[in-house]
């Protein structure tokens, strides 16, 4: 069964992440896919969903960010497009505030993480607002460095209104940042849509991983449990993981225990919570400049332990 589709739309506040959106899926249905768009605003009423198609399915999650207040709701909402429409693709728009890393771990969720195939991050900026970054206050300016970094593909609005010296020191910048990523100098959002369908941040199942983003920054892996595993086991592969290891969270089923655990990993700090129920083994990564071969060989050594007393 295919794939669902993820593109997180990111940028800050008026980069051009709307207008990049509906670029995207006036090209989707001429070519006669199923989309679906979830759109995320901090304020109670959302103003950019006017600008939505009634024909593409559209959740809304207002009043906060999904990245941190929102994460619960986002879930739901997910589960439920996937349920109800079955979508080639979902387009996820951003609040200006989000930061990528915390987005992609919102959208992960392990109980429909074998549905989805997290294609990538792509961020506008704002390139006459990227000029005078500098008088921003840091909090704002970090963030929008933030955003650059962990992009698959950097869409730069606005390049008219620069000069050819200062469009090519704003490549430059971004390019120091994250060499990786492709960084297109537009106006209004136009790019071809074939660019960002290319993208993958998701690494592949089995032996492929291998081949998956060598050097290509921030990406993700999904492995799925067969078997009860060690705890002891468990936990000495927890303390061989690489320093751009960011998150894990999913189900996992101890070899002494009759339920799985929910286990949550964040920047070094973990955490077990006990379920009542069986659940769907996936272990969902979130990582910077990871081998996801030597992970995934790790993990399958792991479950091919005996059991053992813990």
């Amino acid at each position: 069964m295919p794939k669902t589709e993820i593109y997180i739309l990111a940028g800050f506040l008026g980069t051009g992440k709307t207008t990049l959106l509906k670029e995207l899926l006036t090209t989707e249905h001429e070519e006669g896919r199923k989309v679906a768009v979830l759109m995320n605003e901090l304020g109670e009423i959302s103003i950019d969903s006017d600008e939505i198609d009634d024909t593409v399915p559209l959740k809304e999650l207002l009043g906060g960010c999904i990245c941190c207040t929102l994460q619960d709701k986002l879930e739901s909402q997910l589960q439920e497009i996937l349920k109800l429409y079955q979508p080639d693709a979902i387009y996820i728009e951003t609040t200006g505030a989000a930061h990528p890393v915390e987005v992609l771990d919102a959208v992960l969720s392990p109980l429909f993480a074998d549905l989805i195939e997290m294609k990538g991050i792509v961020t506008t900026v704002d390139g006459t607002l990227w000029k005078e970054r500098a008088a921003m206050p840091p909090q704002i300016q970090q963030l929008l460095l933030e955003q650059v970094r962990f992009a698959d593909l950097i869409v730069v609005n606005k390049t008219d209104m620069l000069s050819d010296f200062e469009q090519g020191k704003l490549c430059m910048e971004i390019q120091s940042l994250n060499a990786a990523a492709p960084c297109i100098l537009t106006s209004f959002s136009r790019i071809p849509a074939k660019k960002i369908r290319n993208l993958s941040v998701s690494a592949k199942e089995g032996a492929e991983a291998a081949h998956v983003h060598a050097g290509l920054g921030l990406s993700t892996f999904v492995y799925r449990f067969s078997a009860r595993v060690s705890q002891s086991g468990f936990e000495d592969f927890l303390r061989g993981l690489p320093d751009g290891m960011f998150r894990i969270k999913g189900y996992i089923h101890f070899s002494h225990a009759d339920y799985p655990d929910l286990f949550q990993y964040s920047y070094g700090t973990t955490l077990y919570m006990r379920e009542c129920m069986n659940l769907p083994l996936n272990l969902v990564f979130i990582g910077h400049e990871i081998d996801w071969k030597e992970i995934l060989q790790k993990l399958e050594q792991l479950e091919g332990r005996l059991p053992e007393q813990d």
